[in-house]
């Protein structure tokens, strides 16, 4: 039992002394954690505007509608087994009113897999 009680104590102290300390307000472990939604760094990035006019074409799949693709606007990205993507894309319908839209897309690059898993008018 007294051996059992020293190594806890030990094991104890050896882990205090090997955390490091984070001060108030400094940022703690990593930036990005799955299941955390983070704004798109760059929302440029010829993948994320790739993302958002896959999106508008899948939509017109199943839609009774036309919709132009002009550019992702903003949009956030969520580390899963793969990616989710919520992207809010600037569209022109047939009459060339412009329209905000919001996507959710999930893809997972190694096994190619892209499904659109929401489409709506955003506010």
């Amino acid at each position: 039992m007294r051996t059992c009680t020293f190594l806890v104590v030990v094991a104890t102290m050896v882990y205090a002394i090997a955390t490091p300390v984070t001060g108030c307000g400094e940022s703690y472990g990593t930036t990005s954690i799955e299941g955390g939604w983070e704004l798109i760094p760059n929302i440029n990035d010829q993948h994320i505007q790739d993302l958002g006019r896959w999106a508008i074409l899948e939509f017109l799949k199943h839609a009774n509608c036309v919709l132009k693709f002009n550019k992702v606007l903003s949009g956030k990205e969520q580390v899963v087994s793969g990616m989710n993507y919520e992207l809010i894309i600037d569209a022109s319908d047939a009459s060339g009113k412009l329209g905000t839209y919001k996507a959710e897309v999930y893809e997972q690059e190694r096994t190619k897999t892209r499904k659109l898993v929401s489409f709506s008018k955003a506010n």
